[in-house]
């Protein structure tokens, strides 16, 4: 019975027919099925807790198809192997047989470490005659597998320029590949719209029939468990390469072409073109529109999703600047593709992000102004600064320009927020509220902001009503007329100024008349 590492990887790797994958590729994609089949039964059993026979039913699909994977590949391993599978049922039985969480957890930890040793099983060494050391490094290097061998799996195990695919085949499977790569993609986009828009969800429900969130949920869970399982098997059963390749170095030359690019990209407009017929009639209709649609006034229904579009905003720069990565080394005719898509997709975010802007007009209006609005709008405003930077540069085949023009630009953005005076431009938009007739919140003004806004607040306290400026005025004394604790190293320019300018008026705040207690 073979027992070397060598002869396992002369099984493995041998070299492939013309026309046909090598025996390596061949047994990685019957471990990307696996795992991939043992992510779905995971979903679809361990939902539910606590654990009993789904537990063992999983685990046992797990050495199930362990055992299949070794006997399709002619992969060589020592006699422990079926002693370890054997193991393995009865700890799994053992999920269903007692209930004890304690008894559960020593089960688990007792089929980590079996898990571990046959690592060392299939990889042809004996269990026998081995230290405790050299098991410790195969519970970590298994753990490792398990966490990360996917990816190597993926992007160096698996050649798939090997795998044989006509014309039509070929272009299904881009075409297929494309549409996995933006499911995740919709799904978040999706789920942050329908958060930040009820009709938009009500819509996508009445169309879709499906639960964006739910979705997400299941596929964040089979890919987590499927990940896991194939990442066990590829370190099992997959011998090290003779040069190992960087775990991440199929990154440097992507290997996407622009169909499955395209596909991915064409989708996710699709969903914004939704999204953005939505806004158009109900966000832009009006009172009434919105009114009879979802029981919401305007305001109401702005502030309802303002946020939800900032982040989608946020999102679509890293979902171009991969997309143009993996197309960096596509031809002229892909090239343009690409900012033929990138350019629609940017004149959808446009709408989206003038429907978010909007929304938060409205919502100010009705609410006022806090630090949280106003620094979201200002991450807006760069956001578009960027995004018109990205397709005078990215879209123009100079993406070698855009790090630093956007950081540039980033740091132009801030520069302009310290010119601004963020706080006392808040308190300058809630004191003119106020004098209006609107909300007026004072615990926010005077303890909230900070001693940015104290000299406009004392600059506005005249122009308030008895029982505003009253309210105002006794929490601008209790907070500022104390000395600044702390040393010199805590000195603040604006913090003294304040401190400065409500002792130097303490006399006139003192004496600004309060209405008597109810």
């Amino acid at each position: 019975m073979p027992s070397s590492t060598a002869e396992t990887g002369a099984s493995a790797g041998s070299p492939a027919l013309p026309g046909e994958p090598s025996e390596r590729t061949r047994l990685g994609l019957g471990i990307l099925a696996a795992g991939a089949s043992l992510g779905i039964v995971g979903d679809a059993l361990l939902r539910v807790e606590p654990w009993g026979v789904n537990a063992t039913l999983c685990i046992w699909a797990a050495v199930a198809a362990a055992l299949a994977l070794v006997r399709w590949g002619r992969i060589p391993v020592t006699r422990d192997t079926p002693w370890l599978a054997l193991t393995a049922v009865l700890l799994g039985a053992a999920f269903v047989r007692r209930d004890s969480e304690w008894l559960q957890f020593f089960d688990f930890v007792a089929l980590a470490g079996v898990l571990s040793l046959g690592v060392l099983a299939a990889r042809g060494t004996s269990l026998r005659g081995r230290s405790v050391l050299e098991y410790a490094g195969a519970a970590l290097g298994t753990a490792a597998h398990a966490s990360v061998g996917a990816l190597r799996l993926v992007f160096s195990d698996i050649r798939w320029a090997e795998i044989p695919l006509n014309g039509r085949l070929r272009a299904v499977k881009s075409v297929g590949l494309g549409a996995l790569i933006a499911t995740p993609v919709l799904l978040v986009f999706g789920a942050l719209f329908a958060s930040a828009d009820a009709v938009f969800a009500s819509v996508l429900r009445n169309t879709v029939s499906i639960d964006p969130a739910e979705v997400l949920g299941h596929l964040v869970l089979m890919g987590v468990l499927g990940a896991l399982a194939a990442g066990y098997f590829a370190g099992a059963l997959l011998p090290a390469p003779a040069r190992a390749v960087p775990l991440l170095g199929a990154w440097t030359q992507p290997r996407l072409g622009i169909i499955p690019v395209a596909t991915a990209l064409g989708l996710v407009n699709l969903l914004f073109l939704l999204f953005v017929v939505v806004q158009l009639r109900y966000l832009f209709g009006g009172d009434v529109v919105v009114l009879e649609t979802t029981g919401l006034t305007l305001a109401e229904y702005a502030r309802s999703g303002f946020f939800e579009l900032v982040t989608v905003s946020g999102l679509v720069l890293p979902v171009l600047l991969g997309a143009d990565g993996l197309l960096r080394n596509e031809g002229a005719p892909g090239r343009r593709a690409f900012r033929y898509l990138a350019g629609l997709l940017l004149v959808l975010l446009g709408v989206v992000m003038v429907s978010a802007l909007e929304r938060m007009r409205l919502y100010v209006a009705e609410f006022g102004l806090s630090e949280d609005r106003l620094y979201a709008t200002a991450f807006m405003g760069y956001l578009a600064i960027l995004f018109a930077w990205f397709a005078w540069t990215v879209l123009r085949e100079r993406q070698r320009r855009f790090a630093f023009g956007g950081v540039i630009q980033g740091l132009a953005v801030l520069a302009g927020l310290h010119i601004l005076n963020p706080d006392a431009l808040i308190a300058r938009v809630n004191l003119d509220r106020a004098v209006q007739g609107n909300r007026f919140d004072a615990e926010y003004l005077a303890h909230q902001l900070s001693a940015d806004a104290v000299p406009v607040l004392l600059e506005r306290i005249p122009g308030l009503a008895r029982e505003q400026s009253c309210d105002l005025t006794t929490r601008l004394l209790s907070r500022w007329t104390e000395e600044e604790s702390g040393d010199w190293r805590s000195w603040n320019w604006s913090r003294a100024q304040a401190r400065r300018l409500v002792r130097e008026r303490r006399a006139t705040l003192e004496a600004v008349p309060c209405p008597p207690p109810a």
